[in-house]
């Protein structure tokens, strides 16, 4: 995730002009060759021979021109009408193929095997993220918190003064040792960074916009604050089990599964989506995303979690991820429940306001998308 960008016209497809991030070319064309979906990287994409590749999970965006995949970018503003390449996919003048899809693998049976698996995994690909230049963003929840208590580096919460998630940032950095750098945002931080959001990820929705505006002001302060890479906690909550919908499957209409198992599952084929507005956001507020919770092994040690280990008979999310990173991070923190950034932030609450402030009421079809599309 460290390559400059480079205009579509300087990058004709072929093989002379190969380009890759977030792995060597070496391992894509390995991957490409054996069919292996969790080479060993935090997630790549770019050019391999005569073919624009994006990994499984689809942790590095990468979009063609429509109608002409010779042209590509990772950076969809570079392209008159970009296409994103879809996840497990490489894309060719003959279309798109699959070559990577999701592994299954059965459930280990031994727990404590398990939840080693995980924090061996975790504790590996965290420990494995150079801190220079580095901010952590940090919510006070486990997944920030297996992050924040490893890397030597500053923490950033952004939210409205008296939010979940800042007065839960300030209790668990204070438990942690670390120092916490809190944006704590007004009413006009949040209509002058809507359109930036918008532009930057190509997505006006009111859900969309409220999940990621936190991050970007969280990630443009740290840009300010002479950091050019930010590490994130993205993944955790689909691979471990952390959303509602997957603890309450089947009984959930929101899932099909009729497991918690395939709930989760349900919810990771989800991430290419939300990968894709997350790491535009962070790249549009000026920093590089780092998401260690999406390392290859980290990945392949939550797929095998049996369900008991990702939603508790008592209904505790996550499980198994706390207990694994209980080893560094105090309980108080790694057993804490969170709010979604969107509200845990009040950003979603904010915004709801304004739009109202600005003429557009709740009886209005859609009335925060109306907002936010008047401002851009």
């Amino acid at each position: 995730m460290t390559d400059a960008t480079v205009s579509p016209a300087d990058r004709p497809l072929d093989a002379a002009t190969d380009r890759v991030r977030g792995a060597s070319l070496e391992t894509v064309r390995d991957a490409l060759a054996d069919g292996d979906p969790l080479p060993g990287t935090s997630g790549f994409a770019g050019a391999a021979d005569g073919q624009i590749v994006r990994d499984v999970l689809g942790r590095q965006p990468v979009f063609t021109e429509a109608g002409d995949p010779t042209a590509w970018s990772f950076d969809p503003s570079d392209l008159a009408e970009p296409e994103p390449v879809p996840a497990g996919h490489a894309r060719s003048n003959a279309g798109d193929e699959r070559h990577w899809s999701l592994p299954d693998p059965d459930p280990e049976t031994d727990d404590r095997a398990a939840v080693r698996e995980v924090r061996d995994a975790v504790r590996s690909a965290v420990d494995d993220t150079a801190t220079a230049g580095l901010a952590v963003a940090f919510s006070g929840g486990v997944d920030s918190a297996a992050l924040a208590a490893r890397l030597d580096a500053p923490l950033y919460v952004a939210g409205f003064p008296g939010s979940h998630d800042v007065e839960a940032a300030r209790t668990a950095a204070a438990k942690l040792g670390r120092d916490l750098r809190v944006v704590e945002l007004a009413h006009d931080d949040v209509e002058r960074a809507i359109p930036d959001v918008v532009a930057a990820t190509g997505r006006a929705n009111a859900m969309d916009v409220s999940i990621a505006l936190p991050l970007y002001l969280a990630a443009e302060r740290a840009a300010a604050d002479g950091f050019d890479r930010v590490a994130v906690g993205q993944g955790a909550d689909e691979l471990f089990g952390g959303y509602a919908k997957v603890a309450r499957a089947p009984e959930d209409e929101r899932v099909a599964a009729d497991t918690v198992r395939g709930a989760r599952r349900e919810v990771v084929e989800t991430l290419p989506d939300q990968l894709e507005r997350d790491v535009l956001a962070l790249r549009g507020a000026g920093v590089e995303p780092v998401a260690p919770l999406l390392d290859d092994a980290v990945v392949g040690a939550a797929l095998a979690l049996p369900g008991r280990l990702l939603v508790t008979d008592r209904g505790e999310r996550k499980w198994a991820l706390r207990l694994a990173v209980r080893e560094w991070v105090p309980d108080p923190v790694a057993f804490r429940e969170k709010k979604a950034v969107q509200y845990g932030s009040l950003v979603s609450r904010e915004i709801d306001r304004l739009a109202r402030q600005a003429g557009f009421k709740r009886r209005m079809d859609d009335h925060v998308g109306q907002y936010v599309e008047s401002l851009v």
